[in-house]
């Protein structure tokens, strides 16, 4: 149960969200952005979050738009990651964040939520790293759009009152040879031990990381290492694990040299098999 009481807003375009949010905030409301809610209902019945209104941002056209722009995918952060999954246009997103919590959960969690939340793993987010995808972000100085890569450290950086619109995929990462991997602990519904998402473009393998360290991440310097192939694929691999962008994590799912072992075998499946394919 949600011990406060909050205001309602459902904004029909971007200009009037982004100026809900200003005249909100100016009556000191704590406004907060809302789309799929699942992360927004859980902190605040944990009381972890307080707001007095939320914004509701999925009936703004915008945010649903799931479409193929000329050579470009073009994707709604309000689309929910069942519908993503559904549309399968993305085949590297729809393994990746299909995986994600549950069938039910999936209906409601939207691709902005899953990028933007506060929650460590956040997989949705590890194909458009990979792809250097663009983002659209719409706020009080307009709209924005900017490499993923170059707001997403490690959590995507929005300045007061902004938020993500739509994610720009480039149409020759989305038919790129690829590899999704999630182990968890139990082959049940769970979070991961480790998940690795992995895409090969101009004969480079790329990889991107959640529930390893406490952020999402893709890493150039783990990737000069692992795409060296003048070391044997085993010493590239144990190499690669040495650069981790932070600690492991070590809690009661997995402890923190457990994950590294799963890591290495993961790693070292994902290379053998992208280095045979031919793009």
């Amino acid at each position: 149960m949600i011990s406060f009481d909050f205001a309602y807003h459902r904004p029909l375009t971007l200009p009037e969200a982004v100026q809900l949010h200003q005249y909100l905030t100016l009556q000191e409301k704590q406004p907060v952005y809302y789309a799929g809610g699942t992360e927004i209902i859980t902190l605040a019945r944990m009381n972890q979050l307080y707001t007095k209104a939320v914004i509701d941002i999925k009936r703004i056209p915008e945010c649903n738009v799931l479409e193929f722009r000329h050579d470009k995918l073009v994707l709604g952060t309000a689309l929910t990651l069942t519908q993503l999954a559904e549309a399968n246009v993305f085949p590297l997103l729809t393994e990746t964040a299909g995986r994600a919590a549950d069938h039910t959960a999936r209906s409601k969690i939207t691709l902005g939520g899953n990028i933007c939340g506060s929650i460590i793993y956040r997989e949705a987010v590890l194909p458009f790293l990979l792809a250097d995808s663009q983002v659209m972000i719409a706020g009080k100085k307009g709209i924005r759009v900017v490499p993923i890569p170059y707001v997403f450290v490690p959590q995507l950086w929005l300045e007061e009152g902004e938020f993500a619109v739509q994610l720009i995929t480039d149409r020759s990462y989305v038919d790129a040879p690829y590899v999704s991997v999630k182990k968890r602990k139990l082959e049940t519904i769970d979070y991961p031990l480790v998940t690795v998402a992995a895409l090969k473009k101009e004969n480079r393998i790329r990889t991107a990381f959640s529930g390893l360290v406490p952020f999402p991440f893709r890493s150039l310097e783990m990737e000069d290492i692992l795409n060296n192939r003048h070391l044997p694929l085993e010493t590239r691999v144990e190499e690669a694990v040495r650069h981790l962008p932070g600690p492991i994590i070590d809690d009661i799912r997995g402890s923190a040299e457990y994950r590294k072992f799963v890591l290495k075998n993961t790693l070292t499946s994902i290379l053998k098999r992208l280095e045979e394919v031919r793009e």
